[in-house]
């Protein structure tokens, strides 16, 4: 495949059959070549070479402003293009758009880093020569992100900082990391701050001790004592940095569905193929009423998710506030893409049991995600809140 450069102006259509073949052409036969499975992770000199070759089609920082050198989409562009790459089937898919690495994590930053900031971290991040990694999760901050313990005590020109982030995506190979860390202790959120944080500095320690269920080494806790950190690297004013850490967690929940759209759309093709190729007393399982009803159960929840999801992408792009909508949404989307890998799994039978096989593999991603970035629990209490605050709001 040739070279190219992407941009806005490109019908979404046509990017989305360049990235599909990508994949097919060049992506999975570099898998199936150096032995990349579902388990594990490959070195970072194999995923620097994706993240490099990504960059160089104008896939990797495909979703950044056009002013960045992205295709400037919108909302509900985005989540067509997530979608089509997370259904594609290859092992490496999060790592063509940069999500795991890229720019998607820090293309907001743009409006907030200095010019230095923009020159020493968001370009070669954007570029594909750095890989960086969000840290704000602790022990005993996970849904309650605002209980973070990591301490950022200012001294003279730099800050010493001290705690440990736990499960990190990304961190395993990242080149620096966004800290959020309390500089304020007795302000509550306004007194969290966000420091880019070099991760080869002697006073961080990446552990690599855990292996999460869907049995990718891609996450890490992040150790630091004594880390000295220039005032030039933190981000945007003191007191700033729990707003610039969840000030987009209603666009990231939305665009995490369109992934998880993604997989459950492979599955259900995968669930059509062994339905037609298996044979059980004499004919293809598929001719059975009880597989067919579950693949029909499968694409009915599967329009229903994606249908959601596009919805709320346009009310996002006409100007909505999506707290409530992107939490219902991470909620059902998340749930039925997990019953959809679920019925996937009992379609296969014996081998979607085994190691190595998609469909098991994601029975157990699909699960995670009903933790992460928002635990099913966490956005009932965040749709309810909504709710009864505009009930209140039209009897005041």
């Amino acid at each position: 495949m040739n070279s190219m450069h992407l941009n806005g102006a490109q019908d979404v259509d046509g990017i989305i059959a360049s990235i599909r073949g990508y994949i097919r052409e060049e992506l999975i036969p570099f898998e199936q070549s150096h032995g990349i499975t579902y388990e594990g992770q490959p070195g970072k000199d194999l995923l620097k070479q994706v993240w490099k070759r990504s960059a160089e089609l104008g896939f990797y920082g495909l979703m950044l402003p056009e002013e960045h050198g992205g295709a400037g989409f919108n909302a509900e562009q985005t989540c067509r293009v997530k979608e089509a790459v997370a259904s594609s089937g290859a092992v490496l898919a999060q790592h063509v758009l940069g999500e795991l690495s890229g720019p998607p994590r820090v293309g907001y930053l743009f409006r907030e880093a200095t010019p230095d900031q923009v020159e020493r971290f968001l370009r070669p991040i954007c570029a594909a020569d750095m890989a960086v990694c969000f840290a704000l999760t602790e022990e005993q901050a996970g849904s309650d992100a605002s209980a973070i313990q990591a301490q950022a005590v200012r001294d003279g020109d730099v800050y010493v900082l001290n705690g440990r982030k736990r499960f990190i995506s990304g961190a395993p190979y990242a080149d620096v990391a966004i800290v959020l860390a309390v500089t304020d202790p007795g302000a509550g959120t306004r007194g969290i701050s966000a420091f880019f944080v070099d991760i080869h500095d002697p006073g961080m320690t990446v552990v690599c001790d855990y292996v999460a269920m869907h049995g990718q080494a891609s996450h890490a806790d992040l150790e630091m004592r004594d880390i000295r950190v220039p005032v030039a690297s933190r981000i945007g004013a003191e007191g700033a940095g729990f707003r610039l850490g969840i000030g987009r967690i209603n666009l990231n929940r939305l665009l995490h569905c369109a992934t998880l759209v993604g997989f459950a759309d492979l599955a259900l093709r995968l669930s059509v193929e062994r339905a037609t190729s298996r044979q059980q007393f004499g004919k293809a399982i598929g001719q059975f009423q009880a597989i067919q009803h579950m693949l029909a159960n499968m694409a009915t929840e599967l329009y229903a998710a994606r249908a959601m999801t596009l919805d709320a992408a346009r009310r996002l792009d006409a100007g909505s506030d999506l707290r409530m909508e992107a939490s219902m949404c991470k909620l059902f989307v998340s749930e039925t893409a997990f019953r959809i890998a679920d019925q996937a799994v009992q379609i296969h039978g014996g081998v979607g049991l085994i190691r190595g096989n998609p469909v098991e593999w994601l029975f157990r991603m699909l699960r995670m995600m009903r933790i992460l970035t928002g635990t099913s629990e966490i956005l009932r209490n965040t749709v309810a809140k909504a709710i009864l605050e505009a009930d209140a709001a039209r009897h005041a």
